[in-house]
């Protein structure tokens, strides 16, 4: 059986007597010093100076807002005391706030919201009970029999101020809050674990959700994509006192936040609608890490030279590793912990290789110790930097790094069962020795990180990419820099740009970036339709060697894999089996 660690729980729950994991993959523990002390008990993931062994309180909350007495507290001692209201969500499509409407529905309030056009993450929402209106209307915040009023107005930080809806709850006196502001009054009661950063924190932040969850953790999370392993899609609705966000800088969303524990995963110019340059980014992240608790920790990827520049006061050099603990205490009253690939790091990842389920394995290390061998499903080095995140956010939960070695063996055994986030290298299906995959990426570093992913799990296979830049302002600002990323793909067709909130005045043009790509041929074809029509043509003439095909970008290009798969499989009708290809999508 495998050891299973009780996190911090407040139901008073006893740990479960674990019994030592089978090694596996996973080499012993080099350092003598590191192993656990404790034979026969669970190692507790609880904060330093909480009330009782074996249990974590939580971190003493701020005043109540005084300014929306209607809503009731969302920790468990106020559960009860006041009547669950009635949030209308504005902007309830996107990844963000629908996570936390799904979270709203599931703590007992009653949900309505609208948009401007549906998106999947709608579909769940509808399942689970919430109002859905398309388009905006101040009809939409009525109930279906026509009375009342919602007691909150929740709303999306794409929604400009004059909405129709806004200025009806202003008019009717009902409280609003932007996201950053919700953010904050919901997170109060609880151990906020913040990941943020420019790329990766949806993955990291399933990853670390996924891993606590398994480890018996009763934890909130919001995570801003679906994640197929967890039963409510892209939340996770316990008690607390944990609770996993996913951290946004978009419009200095994140400032809402006081965390015990901030991840940083990187830090670069992205936004460029709202962050002028990559120090006004910086600028920004300062502003986040300094609202750390005391008490607190920041955890950061050392090889981001953005996100190691938010170190402004020198750390201890210790090589110690019989405890692990983090290496200092700044003025800010936080500890720090880095991670990453290069030996200067607290955690760091080497000897990285290719396994057999076209995922990677490593070799974990703290400090100078090596902790053990690690496997991952997922392709790609920057799911590896996502997973040492992980380990260094667990370890920072633990009170007493002498009894760390049952946790880390934990997280090792369910990090290696984590199967992905949607539309992160998403398999949509397989037909006629085609492949297609899908993914999110958007900045050139993100298609950087995915080709390469894509070159690892399949080294000899052509790979076909249809990118679909997202907004006119970054593809204008960033437009070398796609050009550089996708030169490692073997063809590469450039699609109109999904604009978003934007309108083309910066002369953005696709054409030009097709332009600029040197090595693979190239086409700029803008419509999806026409894209689906000549990829469909064009696979054929490929049938000696597999295809893979990955469509890039947030936007609408997310239909070209199911609907290529569908066309693939009724002009051919044939797969390996002699019947259809299989579908995921």
């Amino acid at each position: 059986m495998e050891s299973r660690v009780l996190l911090a729980t407040t139901n008073g729950w006893s740990p479960a007597i674990p019994t030592r994991p089978k090694q596996g993959l996973a080499t012993p523990i080099l350092c003598t010093g590191f192993s656990c002390r404790r034979r026969g008990r669970a190692v507790p993931l609880r904060s330093r100076g909480s009330a009782s062994r074996g249990q974590c309180a939580p971190l003493e909350a701020k005043g109540a807002d005084k300014d929306s007495e209607v809503l009731v507290a969302l920790n468990g001692e106020e559960e009860g005391k006041k009547r669950k209201g009635w949030i209308h969500f504005v902007g309830i499509g996107g990844s963000g706030l629908s996570a936390l409407a799904l979270l709203a529905l599931k703590q007992g309030f009653e949900v309505s919201g609208s948009d401007i056009m549906w998106s999947i993450f709608m579909d769940e929402l509808h399942e689970a009970g919430a109002r859905l209106s398309i388009g905006h209307s101040a009809s939409n915040m009525e109930r279906n029999a026509g009375s009342g009023l919602p007691d909150v107005v929740v709303v999306s930080s794409a929604i400009p101020a004059d909405n129709e809806e806004i200025v009806h709850a202003k008019l009717m006196d009902i409280p609003i809050y932007k996201r950053d502001d919700w953010l904050r009054k919901i997170t109060d009661k609880y151990r906020v674990i913040a990941i943020s950063g420019t790329h990766g924190k949806t993955t990291t932040a399933a990853m670390l959700s996924y891993v606590l969850g398994a480890m018996g953790d009763d934890l909130i999370a919001v995570v801003g994509a679906n994640v197929p392993q967890f039963s409510g899609g892209n939340i996770i609705s316990g008690s607390g006192p944990n609770f996993v966000l996913e951290a946004d800088e978009y419009d200095s969303c994140f400032l809402g936040l006081s965390p015990y524990i901030a991840v940083v995963t990187n830090v670069e110019w992205d936004h460029v609608d709202i962050f002028e340059d990559e120090e006004a980014v910086q600028n920004i992240f300062r502003r986040f890490v300094r609202q750390i608790r005391t008490g607190g920790h920041l955890i950061l990827c050392g090889d981001s030279a953005g996100a190691y520049a938010l170190l402004n006061d020198s750390r201890q050099a210790t090589v110690s590793c019989n405890v692990i603990s983090t290496s200092t205490t700044l003025n800010h009253g936080y500890s720090i912990t880095t991670y990453g690939l290069s030996s200067k790091n607290d955690w760091h990842a080497s000897s990285i290789t290719r396994n057999s389920q076209g995922g990677q394995d490593y070799v974990l290390y703290y400090k100078a110790c090596q902790i053990a061998c690690i496997s991952l499903m997922l392709p790609g080095v920057h799911n590896v930097l996502n997973s040492l995140a992980v380990f260094a956010t667990v370890a920072a939960l633990v009170t007493d790094g002498h009894c760390v070695h049952e946790t880390i063996n934990s997280v090792r055994n369910h990090l290696s069962k984590f199967e992905g986030v949607s539309r992160r290298f998403e398999l949509i299906g397989k037909v006629n020795g085609c492949q297609i995959y899908d993914d999110y990426a958007h900045h050139p570093t993100e298609v950087h990180a995915v080709l390469q992913a894509a070159r690892q799990k399949f080294p000899s296979e052509p790979l076909w990419v249809v990118f679909q830049p997202h907004t006119f302002s970054r593809l204008a600002a960033l437009v070398k820099d796609f050009a550089t990323a996708l030169s490692d793909a073997d063809y590469v067709i450039i699609t109109e740009t999904y604009a978003a909130r934007e309108i083309n005045n910066l002369n953005a043009s696709e054409s030009h970036l097709a332009t600029l790509i040197r090595g693979p041929s190239t086409e700029y074809i803008p419509r999806l339709e026409d894209v689906i029509d000549k990829l469909a043509l064009k696979i054929p003439s490929n049938m000696d060697q597999d295809t893979i095909i990955l469509t890039l970008g947030p936007g609408d290009v997310a239909t070209v894999g199911p609907e290529l798969l569908r066309r693939m499989q009724k002009d051919h009708k044939i797969s390996d089996n002699g019947g259809l290809g299989e579908s995921y999508s």
